[in-house]
Parts: C-alpha cells; sequence; structure tokens
C-alpha cells in the first residue's frame, strides 16, 4: 500500500513537471529577450551629422550615425566602421543633406572618382599643388574644404643688406580652399591613428593669377599652410588691409641693434725668407 503511494507522487511530481516545462515553452519570450532581438535586427549607418551644401567636402565631423532596423536600411548605405569613414572623408555632397540624411553613394562624387576634382573646382577656378611636410602642413590637422592662407618665409641676400632685413615672410594667398591631401585625397586613417601618415602634398583652389603666384613662390623659398577660423569675421572687426611682410628684425629687434662687431688690426711680419707672423691687436 505504501509502495502504490510513492509510486503515484512520483508520477503526480513528474506529470507537474512536464506541465510546467510545456507551460513555459507556450509563453512569449521577455522583454530582455525582445530587446536582445531587436538589438541584433539593427544596423548602425552613417548618415549626415549636420546640415551639408551641395559642393562641400565631407570632414570627420561632418559625418553622424543613426540606428536603424536591417530591413529599412537603404540600398547602397555605409555602415558603421573606421574604413566606411575613412572612405567618405573628403567625398564632394552632390546636393544639399539635412542632418540625419543616410549619405548614399549618388549624393556623393568620392575621392578616385572619374571627374572629381574637375566637379569640386568652382567656376572659372584651378587647382594648383604645393609640397609640405609634418610642419609646413599644419602637422597632419588640414582636410578638404578647409580655409587656408599660404605664406612665404624666404631669406634674402646681399653685400649691404641689414641683419634684420636677411629673413622675410608674407602671406601670398589668403582664404584659398584645400580640395585634396595627397594623391588619396584623404581616405587614408584619420589624425592620431597608428595609420595616419604626413602629408607630402597640398592641392588648393585658386584663380589663374593666384596660381601664377604659388609657381613663384615655390622658387622663392618655403611655403606654409595657416588654417582659418571656420566661424565668419564678426562685422565689427576691422577688413584685412592685405599682405603684409614680417622681417627678421620685426620678430628679433636684436638684429636691429646698431652694436658693431670689431675686427682686430692684423700685421703680418716677414724677418728675411722666414715665413711672416701675423700680429693682432
Amino acid at each position: 500500500m505504501v509502495l502504490r503511494i510513492i509510486v503515484f507522487v512520483m508520477m503526480a511530481l513528474g506529470l507537474v513537471g512536464f506541465g510546467t516545462v510545456a507551460w513555459l515553452s507556450l509563453q512569449p519570450p521577455t522583454a530582455q529577450a525582445s530587446a536582445a532581438a531587436q538589438k541584433v535586427a539593427d544596423e548602425a549607418v552613417l548618415v549626415a551629422g549636420r546640415d551639408l551644401q551641395a559642393g562641400s567636402l565631407l570632414k570627420p565631423d561632418d559625418i553622424g550615425l543613426v540606428r536603424m532596423p536591417t530591413e529599412k536600411v537603404p540600398a547602397g548605405a555605409s555602415l558603421d566602421s573606421q574604413a566606411s569613414r575613412q572612405q567618405l572623408i573628403g567625398s564632394m555632397v552632390r546636393r544639399r543633406l539635412g542632418a540625419g540624411e543616410t549619405l548614399l553613394p549618388a549624393d556623393l562624387l568620392r575621392p578616385g572618382d572619374h571627374g572629381f576634382l574637375a566637379a569640386v573646382l568652382g567656376a572659372g577656378m584651378r587647382a594648383v599643388t604645393i609640397g609640405v611636410d609634418a610642419i609646413t602642413g599644419s602637422a597632419g590637422l588640414i582636410w578638404p574644404g578647409d580655409k587656408v592662407d599660404v605664406l612665404l618665409t624666404h631669406q634674402l641676400e646681399g653685400p649691404g643688406l641689414a641683419p634684420g632685413k636677411r629673413v622675410a615672410a608674407e602671406t601670398v594667398l589668403q582664404n584659398v580652399r584645400v580640395i585634396a591631401i595627397d594623391q588619396q585625397l584623404v581616405q587614408g586613417a584619420s589624425p592620431g591613428s597608428a595609420d595616419s601618415k604626413p602629408a607630402t602634398t597640398v592641392t588648393l583652389e585658386v584663380t589663374a593669377d593666384d596660381a601664377e603666384r604659388v609657381s613663384v613662390a615655390v622658387r622663392l623659398g618655403r611655403l606654409s599652410l595657416v588654417v582659418r577660423s571656420a566661424r565668419p569675421t564678426p562685422p565689427d572687426d576691422k577688413p584685412n588691409p592685405g599682405p603684409a611682410i614680417t622681417w627678421a628684425g620685426d620678430v628679433s629687434p636684436a638684429l636691429n641693434s646698431d652694436t658693431k662687431v670689431l675686427t682686430p688690426n692684423v700685421v703680418k711680419v716677414y724677418p728675411g725668407n722666414a715665413a711672416g707672423t701675423e700680429y693682432k691687436f
């Protein structure tokens, strides 16, 4: 009798356990499981990080990120990755894009595409390339679309030239747009990354006359780039009077000193046929 009771209890417990498992399997997924499924179904898509005007060149901070369901990702959209961002940097925007709009191939002309350089240039403008290094190129922090000034530093020579007038710096060009860095047009790594390399050439958008000025300046001395602020000049500021010359004496007043170096008097004495001896006093 006792054995029958024990068997009956064990069978009842087994049925309860089986029913519990079956009931749990029929329940809808928990909120946590739903969130995990939703997370897997989302994609990180690159979009315009701000309002972009047609003809502008993409910079790193122009690229934003939006998550959207996988089935709603537009064809050709770039998913977020370091390589995808690098490929978009320097691309020209074909039409006005609002903040949050997906960056699609049809809306961009990427560096290396046929006709890219000609499309970037404004009407009547020219592209001129100058050589730079890690110092003259602003340590690799210049990007396409930046506005720069071009400085010429050269050394002057002449028998009667004062020390304060032997080195001069002057602004050759003002407020010109950078349209390319090296032949890759900034498709490479972003500043500070392990793969970044110092730029060796910078291509500028200039007028025909300014292209001639750059050609002459390259032969005269060393050219350097100075990045201009992206903020517009306040209306109460005085207009720039134009390029001026900065002499070595303007930087170091010591070069303008009237102190003269005393040259000793030298007398050479020849005792007979012996070699001469110099005496300074």
